[in-house]
Protein backbone atom coordinates (compact mmCIF):
# COMPACT_ATOMS: atom_id res chain seq x y z
CA UNK A 1 0.00 0.00 0.00
CA UNK A 2 1.05 3.51 -0.88
CA UNK A 3 0.69 5.81 1.51
CA UNK A 4 0.50 9.72 0.62
CA UNK A 5 0.43 12.70 3.06
CA UNK A 6 -0.99 15.83 1.20
CA UNK A 7 -0.11 19.61 2.02
CA UNK A 8 -2.27 21.83 0.82
CA UNK A 9 -5.05 25.12 2.24
CA UNK A 10 -7.62 24.52 0.30
CA UNK A 11 -10.01 21.94 1.82
CA UNK A 12 -11.46 21.64 -1.51
CA UNK A 13 -8.14 20.73 -3.37
CA UNK A 14 -7.82 18.42 -0.29
CA UNK A 15 -10.82 16.41 -1.10
CA UNK A 16 -10.35 16.17 -4.68
CA UNK A 17 -7.41 14.34 -3.97
CA UNK A 18 -8.73 11.85 -1.71
CA UNK A 19 -11.78 11.43 -4.29
CA UNK A 20 -9.46 10.77 -7.21
CA UNK A 21 -7.52 7.91 -4.99
CA UNK A 22 -10.29 6.26 -3.71
CA UNK A 23 -12.07 6.24 -7.14
CA UNK A 24 -9.12 5.42 -8.99
CA UNK A 25 -6.98 2.65 -6.73
CA UNK A 26 -6.97 0.51 -3.81
CA UNK A 27 -3.10 0.57 -3.44
CA UNK A 28 -3.05 4.36 -2.58
CA UNK A 29 -4.10 5.56 0.46
CA UNK A 30 -4.34 9.45 1.94
CA UNK A 31 -2.34 9.09 5.46
CA UNK A 32 -2.16 12.24 6.87
CA UNK A 33 -3.37 15.76 5.66
CA UNK A 34 -1.77 19.55 6.53
CA UNK A 35 -3.22 22.93 5.67
CA UNK A 36 0.89 24.42 6.04
CA UNK A 37 4.08 23.55 5.45
CA UNK A 38 5.20 23.75 9.26
CA UNK A 39 2.10 21.49 9.87
CA UNK A 40 3.62 19.26 7.15
CA UNK A 41 7.09 19.35 8.46
CA UNK A 42 5.89 18.33 11.94
CA UNK A 43 4.06 15.50 10.82
CA UNK A 44 7.27 14.26 9.08
CA UNK A 45 8.87 14.07 12.73
CA UNK A 46 6.18 11.83 13.51
CA UNK A 47 6.52 9.51 10.48
CA UNK A 48 7.51 9.24 6.75
CA UNK A 49 5.03 8.36 4.03
CA UNK A 50 5.70 6.73 0.46
CA UNK A 51 5.17 10.71 -0.70
CA UNK A 52 4.45 13.82 -0.39
CA UNK A 53 1.64 15.94 -2.22
CA UNK A 54 2.34 19.36 -1.83
CA UNK A 55 0.99 22.62 -3.15
CA UNK A 56 3.93 25.23 -4.10
CA UNK A 57 1.40 28.19 -3.14
CA UNK A 58 0.62 28.37 0.57
CA UNK A 59 0.46 30.99 3.72
CA UNK A 60 3.82 31.76 4.92
CA UNK A 61 6.21 29.03 4.02
CA UNK A 62 5.55 28.41 0.45
CA UNK A 63 5.96 24.76 -1.33
CA UNK A 64 9.24 25.62 -2.62
CA UNK A 65 10.65 26.34 0.81
CA UNK A 66 9.65 23.02 2.29
CA UNK A 67 10.29 21.32 -0.29
CA UNK A 68 14.19 22.57 0.66
CA UNK A 69 13.74 21.09 3.94
CA UNK A 70 12.18 18.00 4.01
CA UNK A 71 14.89 17.51 1.04
CA UNK A 72 17.36 18.52 3.61
CA UNK A 73 15.97 16.01 6.31
CA UNK A 74 14.22 12.96 4.43
CA UNK A 75 16.54 13.28 1.63
CA UNK A 76 15.10 10.12 0.10
CA UNK A 77 11.10 11.16 0.71
CA UNK A 78 9.57 11.58 -2.84
CA UNK A 79 7.63 15.06 -3.23
CA UNK A 80 4.88 15.53 -5.93
CA UNK A 81 4.35 19.70 -6.65
CA UNK A 82 0.89 20.63 -7.08
CA UNK A 83 0.45 23.81 -8.25
CA UNK A 84 -2.44 26.36 -10.18
CA UNK A 85 0.30 27.64 -12.41
CA UNK A 86 0.96 25.93 -15.75
CA UNK A 87 4.38 24.29 -16.10
CA UNK A 88 6.60 26.72 -17.17
CA UNK A 89 6.21 28.57 -14.43
CA UNK A 90 7.42 26.81 -11.33
CA UNK A 91 8.34 23.44 -12.27
CA UNK A 92 11.92 23.43 -13.30
CA UNK A 93 12.46 25.88 -10.15
CA UNK A 94 11.06 22.63 -8.60
CA UNK A 95 13.09 20.09 -9.72
CA UNK A 96 15.79 21.52 -8.88
CA UNK A 97 15.12 21.71 -5.93
CA UNK A 98 14.56 18.25 -5.55
CA UNK A 99 10.84 17.20 -6.13
CA UNK A 100 10.07 14.52 -7.55
CA UNK A 101 7.65 15.54 -10.04
CA UNK A 102 5.48 18.84 -11.02
CA UNK A 103 1.46 18.18 -11.75
CA UNK A 104 -1.02 21.29 -12.64
CA UNK A 105 -3.75 21.13 -10.57
CA UNK A 106 -5.62 21.39 -13.81
CA UNK A 107 -4.90 17.57 -14.61
CA UNK A 108 -4.85 15.82 -10.92
CA UNK A 109 -7.91 13.72 -12.01
CA UNK A 110 -6.07 12.23 -15.40
CA UNK A 111 -2.65 12.66 -14.44
CA UNK A 112 -2.12 12.19 -10.52
CA UNK A 113 -2.23 8.55 -9.93
CA UNK A 114 0.06 7.67 -12.57
CA UNK A 115 2.36 10.56 -11.40
CA UNK A 116 2.37 8.54 -7.84
CA UNK A 117 2.94 5.31 -8.92
CA UNK A 118 5.57 6.09 -11.83
CA UNK A 119 7.84 8.16 -8.78
CA UNK A 120 6.99 5.46 -5.57
CA UNK A 121 7.31 2.28 -7.95
CA UNK A 122 9.27 2.97 -11.07
CA UNK A 123 11.61 5.76 -9.07
CA UNK A 124 11.89 7.56 -11.29
CA UNK A 125 10.76 11.40 -11.74
CA UNK A 126 7.23 12.56 -13.31
CA UNK A 127 7.30 15.48 -16.00
CA UNK A 128 5.34 16.48 -18.75
CA UNK A 129 6.42 16.65 -22.21
CA UNK A 130 6.40 20.96 -21.71
CA UNK A 131 8.80 20.83 -18.95
CA UNK A 132 11.13 17.83 -20.75
CA UNK A 133 11.09 20.35 -23.68
CA UNK A 134 12.48 23.17 -20.81
CA UNK A 135 15.15 20.63 -19.38
CA UNK A 136 15.89 20.01 -22.81
CA UNK A 137 16.80 23.70 -23.49
CA UNK A 138 18.83 24.20 -20.46
CA UNK A 139 21.20 21.52 -21.22
CA UNK A 140 22.37 24.54 -23.62
CA UNK A 141 25.14 26.28 -22.03
CA UNK A 142 25.81 29.27 -23.81
CA UNK A 143 22.12 30.54 -23.60
CA UNK A 144 22.52 32.68 -20.88
CA UNK A 145 18.37 32.40 -19.95
CA UNK A 146 15.88 35.05 -19.15
CA UNK A 147 16.73 37.93 -16.55
CA UNK A 148 13.60 35.94 -14.28
CA UNK A 149 16.04 33.19 -13.87
CA UNK A 150 18.37 34.94 -11.61
CA UNK A 151 15.68 35.92 -8.76
CA UNK A 152 15.23 33.73 -5.66
CA UNK A 153 12.06 31.20 -5.74
CA UNK A 154 10.63 33.81 -3.56
CA UNK A 155 11.52 37.19 -4.95
CA UNK A 156 9.82 35.08 -8.52
CA UNK A 157 6.64 34.29 -6.47
CA UNK A 158 6.65 38.12 -5.62
CA UNK A 159 7.48 39.01 -9.34
CA UNK A 160 4.60 37.24 -10.45
CA UNK A 161 1.47 38.27 -7.47
CA UNK A 162 2.68 42.00 -8.56
CA UNK A 163 2.65 41.59 -12.58
CA UNK A 164 -1.24 39.99 -11.86
CA UNK A 165 -1.86 43.28 -10.10
CA UNK A 166 -2.16 42.46 -6.50
CA UNK A 167 -0.81 45.59 -4.06
CA UNK A 168 1.76 45.01 -1.32
CA UNK A 169 -0.60 44.95 1.35
CA UNK A 170 -2.07 41.82 0.02
CA UNK A 171 0.54 40.06 -1.17
CA UNK A 172 1.82 40.22 2.34
CA UNK A 173 -1.15 39.08 3.59
CA UNK A 174 -1.37 35.68 1.11
CA UNK A 175 2.06 34.85 2.30
CA UNK A 176 2.17 36.15 5.75
CA UNK A 177 4.87 38.62 5.48
CA UNK A 178 5.14 42.32 6.29
CA UNK A 179 4.37 44.61 4.15
CA UNK A 180 7.76 46.24 4.48
CA UNK A 181 9.67 42.78 3.43
CA UNK A 182 7.78 42.32 0.52
CA UNK A 183 9.05 46.24 -0.41
CA UNK A 184 12.49 44.53 0.19
CA UNK A 185 11.62 42.15 -2.16
CA UNK A 186 10.28 44.37 -4.96
CA UNK A 187 13.43 46.99 -4.32
CA UNK A 188 15.75 43.08 -4.86
CA UNK A 189 13.76 42.01 -8.57
CA UNK A 190 13.79 45.78 -9.50
CA UNK A 191 17.57 45.85 -9.06
CA UNK A 192 18.05 42.31 -10.61
CA UNK A 193 16.29 42.94 -13.61
CA UNK A 194 17.03 46.40 -14.46
CA UNK A 195 13.08 47.44 -13.94
CA UNK A 196 11.89 50.77 -12.69
CA UNK A 197 8.49 50.12 -11.65
CA UNK A 198 5.36 47.91 -11.24
CA UNK A 199 4.06 48.38 -14.46
CA UNK A 200 7.67 47.77 -16.32
CA UNK A 201 7.28 44.33 -13.95
CA UNK A 202 4.48 43.35 -15.02
CA UNK A 203 5.09 43.94 -19.08
CA UNK A 204 7.99 42.08 -18.58
CA UNK A 205 5.96 39.19 -17.17
CA UNK A 206 3.67 39.08 -19.73
CA UNK A 207 5.90 39.36 -22.32
CA UNK A 208 8.12 35.92 -21.17
CA UNK A 209 4.30 34.50 -20.24
CA UNK A 210 5.03 34.58 -16.34
CA UNK A 211 0.75 35.51 -16.00
CA UNK A 212 -1.99 34.82 -18.05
Amino acid sequence: MIEIYIADDHPLVREGLKKVVNQSTIDIKVGQEFTNADELLLGLQKKQPDIVILDVAMPGKSGLDALKEIKDFYPSLPVLILSMHPEDRFAIRALKAGASGYLNKSSISEQMVNAIRRIVVEKKKYISQTVAEQLAEQVDFNNEGPLHESLSDREFQILCLIASGKKVNTIAEELSLSVQTVHTYRSRIKDKMNLKSNVEITRYAITHGLID
